[in-house]
């Protein structure tokens, strides 16, 4: 592969971002035919990746990177093997039918263009995740998915449940970002490495780390939630609040399958343990089955699909957690199947829906005259998701069956959960595809016609390659699977496919029971869902329910901390603020040993004593004033004390700063005073003062020893050489002093001015403020006066 071509992938995978840009302008100036003109943008990304294909098949690995932060070790880079060019294959093929599939769906709609534009920011994101090797540029993109789905789902925001659903999945997917972020920076930690290309080649290190299981939980975190794992499955059915369209790409080819991407990603590195082999079939087959038993529960086209998508990826799960060979390549077959059948599957949802003005199957019939190209498309993906042949879908099923069977351990359990998971995904294959086209035919809200070629298009395309993968199960072994399996072991390994099996084994058996189940359980489909429905209803509570739960505790915890921290009292604030204040500098210095030497006490000069004295004089003024206005103005005696020790040890430019400042504050403080309802003196209780005595002394003490440390330190003169020696080169000025405040710190002191300025503005504006007295009121005939209004 050239150098070009590699700085081509950057190109490719910024390139939706650009789309999305001009998303909206070619929606507005070419209307209807946008779509032909921005599918374009996939199909040349769908073209440049499968340039790697050849490549890839032979082993070869393609890495290029780009400086993006340097200084915190962040870089563009991207990684190509099998199982990341596979994937952007995915996302940018089906994506392009997937922008000419929402020209149709959306046709008219006001906001087309804003839906052109955040469908490519999602495309751009996805592609950015399965190629990026720097892992914080990865985790980056990893969180972009989550805020355009977000957008993607909330897309109809007038909708109070198009907003609950973005929310929920924002949060949940978010919250495992935040998860999958400190297993990263654990990761960098212990390998010292930054590139997902080198901690795969570091073999062992991760496993025999210390931080194994804290990083494999954190890693699993992210993966479950973005890929809806039980308990956080949730959130995926009810991410069908998006136009059908979203539904179509988020769960062929992209966010929910970036879990399974990372752990495929990760398997080299994390796999192997009895840990994973453990976690990882267990979360995988409870997800399969629950996914299997809520689909069949439900009526609506989508939601069935959506919980079958839920069921497969516990499936993926369940089979990348043993870590055989066999099983493995059971996955990522099952992977590419799924992506094909389940796209052409949820766009003939939404054909249906579009078409008809109902998704929901009990009241659908008899399409298949009107939707003469529906009804095929629907067949041909259907029968893959069925696992017959002669689709990818079969061959996808007999290889885990051959994976799952051969297990050292667990074989017999995990194998009847793939069985039983397999045979309730035919039920609702047939129930999608073979419902509402067979039968009589039902009345529907609209006038049921097939749809125009933007919609159909994809559908056809998809469930046709599902075919085509099948009859050609040699080369899509030799080009596609057999580089992904090696992602995924580590290690060059070849694969053969077969789509008629060549004798009579335990996966072929396995196969024909799970299709006799199937067709029974399809047969009693109507008794099964109120079965379903009836045990859901005992059941009552739900981790759809807990979710909101938890918002709503959350909610009411983070009002009761702010009510507690923020109660509207400023002497609870400033209490805060000086306790933490004295707690920051007293105790690294009485637990990380750095109590500063007591210095000898120094011989003073009678007019120092004066000085000293002035300041304890003001601080006893300040303890017992009579009036609080008193303690203000005597408030500024300290200042004036430190004025004159500025003064004494040849600072008079600081000295005349400080004096002002002080004088300023009084004035203010004073005229604060005067404007505010207080009581003239303090009434506080007595353990009010002592608790505010101990914050007042920690905090002076604290910083008494800072400074003692201080100025027990060498003294560094690079500073004070550097103005001696520049300010009269450079400044043109003899005083060091005025050359700092306006050369070299010219923009330091303008600010400063600033500051002063707008205080003289805020002064003026008090000093002007004049309360109005209330009108006069009669009260039993006398006339009274109201009290002044308070100044606010």
């Amino acid at each position: 592969m050239t150098p070009a071509a590699l700085d081509t992938t950057i190109l490719a995978v910024l390139a939706p971002f650009a789309a999305a840009i001009i998303a909206p302008f070619a929606t507005k100036v070419l209307k209807h035919n946008a779509a032909w003109l921005l599918a374009i943008v996939p199909l040349l990304i769908f073209l440049h990746f499968t340039r790697f294909v050849p490549g890839v098949s032979e082993g070869e690995v393609y890495t290029v990177a780009k400086e993006w932060v340097p200084a915190y070790g962040v870089t563009l880079s991207f990684y190509l093997d099998g199982l990341s060019t596979l994937f952007a294959m995915l996302i940018s093929g089906i994506g392009t039918f997937i922008i000419l599939y929402a020209g149709g769906y959306l046709k008219g709609h006001p906001q087309q263009g804003r839906f052109f534009s955040f469908l490519f920011m999602f495309m751009g994101a996805m592609l950015g995740l399965v190629t990026s090797d720097n892992l914080l540029s990865l985790f980056i993109f990893w969180e972009l998915t989550s805020i355009t789905s977000f957008l993607l789902i909330g897309f109809d925001h007038l909708r109070a449940a198009s907003r609950r659903a973005a929310l929920q999945a924002l949060l949940v997917t978010g919250g495992g970002g935040l998860a999958l972020l400190a297993g990263f920076l654990l990761i960098m930690q212990v390998t010292g490495m930054s590139q997902m290309s080198q901690v795969l080649a570091g073999g062992d290190v991760l496993r025999n780390s210390g931080l194994y299981l804290p990083i494999l939980i954190l890693v699993l975190g992210g993966a479950f939630t973005k890929s809806a794992q039980f308990p956080f499955h949730f959130w995926l059915p009810n991410a069908m609040e998006a136009p059908t369209p979203v539904s179509a790409f988020l769960h062929s080819a992209t966010m929910v399958k970036a879990g399974v991407y990372l752990l495929m990603r990760m398997h080299p590195a994390l796999g192997g343990t009895e840990v994973w082999m453990t976690v990882l079939p267990l979360f995988g087959g409870i997800t399969l089955l629950v996914g299997t038993v809520l689909a069949v529960r439900q009526t609506d086209l989508k939601l069935m699909l959506a919980y079958t998508t839920v069921a497969s990826l516990g499936l993926l799960v369940m089979l990348t957690g043993t870590s055989s060979q066999k099983a493995l390549e059971g996955a990522v077959l099952y992977l590419l199947a799924h992506s094909l059948f389940k796209g052409a599957l949820f766009m003939v949802a939404g054909i249906i829906d579009h078409e008809t003005g109902t998704r929901d199957v009990t009241k659908l019939g008899g399409l298949r005259k009107a939707m003469p190209i529906t009804f095929a498309a629907a067949a041909l993906a259907g029968l893959s998701m069925a696992g017959l042949p002669p689709f990818i879908g079969f061959i996808a099923k007999e290889v885990l069956y051959y994976g799952t069977w051969g297990l050292s351990s667990g074989a017999l359990l995990i194998t009847a959960v793939a069985v039983a998971g397999n045979a309730l995904m035919l039920v609702i294959a047939a129930a999608v595809a073979i419902k509402p086209f067979f039968g009589p035919e039902v009345h529907t809200p609209k006038h049921a016609h097939e749809g125009p070629a933007l919609l159909w298009a994809g559908p056809v395309v998809l469930s046709l390659t599902g075919l085509a993968a099948a009859l050609l199960a040699h080369s899509t072994g030799e080009l596609f699977i057999g580089p992904m399996l090696s992602s995924l072991m580590g290690a060059q390994t070849a694969v053969e496919l077969h789509l008629i099996p060549g004798y009579i084994s335990a996966p072929l058996i396995l196969s024909i029971i799970t299709v006799a189940l199937g067709i029974g359980l399809f047969l009693m489909l109507d008794r099964l869902r109120a079965a379903v429905a009836g045990v859901l209803k005992a059941i009552g509570w739900g981790p759809d329910k807990g979710f909101d739960q938890f918002v709503a505790a959350i909610v009411r915890l983070s009002t009761g901390i702010t009510r507690l921290l923020q109660g509207g009292s400023m002497q609870t604030y400033m209490a805060v603020v000086f306790l933490a204040t004295g707690a920051a500098l007293l105790l690294p210095a009485v637990f990380a040993n750095g109590m500063p030497q007591v210095p000898e006490w120094p011989e003073f000069r009678f007019y120092e004593w004066a000085v000293i004295l002035i300041a304890v004089a003001g601080l006893g003024a300040v303890l017992f004033a009579n009036t609080r206005l008193t303690a203000i103005v005597t408030l500024g005696i300290q200042g004036f004390a430190v004025a004159l020790i500025f003064m004494l040890f040849g600072a008079p430019d600081l000295s005349f700063t400080q004096f002002m400042v002080e004088t300023l504050s009084v004035v203010i403080l004073a005229l604060v005073m005067t404007r505010l309802n207080l009581s003239p003196r303090d009434h506080r209780p007595m353990l009010a003062r002592i608790v505010s005595l101990g914050i007042a002394g920690a905090v002076g003490l604290g910083f008494t020893l800072v400074l003692l440390a201080i100025t027990q330190q060498p003294f560094d003169a690079r500073l004070s050489e550097f103005f001696t020696q520049y300010s009269r080169v450079i400044a043109h000025g003899r005083n060091i002093v005025n050359v700092i405040i306006v050369d070299f710190r010219g923009f330091d002191t303008l600010g400063e001015i600033a500051v002063v300025v707008l205080t003289g503005l805020a002064v003026l504006a008090l000093i002007r403020v004049r309360t109005k007295p209330e009108p006069e009121t009669a009260k039993g005939g006398k006339t009274t006066k109201t009290k002044p209004a308070e100044a606010r």
